[in-house]
């Protein structure tokens, strides 16, 4: 585990998110949330989220991906991805 994911798991850990299990899970950081958690929405908000919470990190920025799931469905999200990910469709 690098010293980025470790501070991105400290943070979310430590931001008393009721019933939220957030763990790293090899070089990405997995998040589950409880079954009822609308995942559209936080798919909506994750990037503004992630944006405000990163300008308390002042480690240089690595590629993280956090897997998300509430047991039904699950999304990916990619923070600081490497160039040949931009182009991706």
């Amino acid at each position: 585990m690098n010293a980025y994911q470790q501070k991105w798991l400290s943070v979310l850990q430590n931001a008393g998110l009721k019933d939220w299990k957030i763990e790293a899970r090899g070089n990405d950081i997995e998040i589950e949330m409880p079954h009822v958690t609308d995942l559209k929405l936080i798919k909506d908000n994750l990037p503004a989220t992630l944006a405000a919470i990163s300008l308390d990190i002042d480690l240089p920025h690595e590629r993280l991906k956090f897997i998300v799931h509430n047991g039904y469905e699950n999304f990916e999200y990619v923070l600081n991805p490497h160039a040949d990910e931009l182009n991706r469709p």
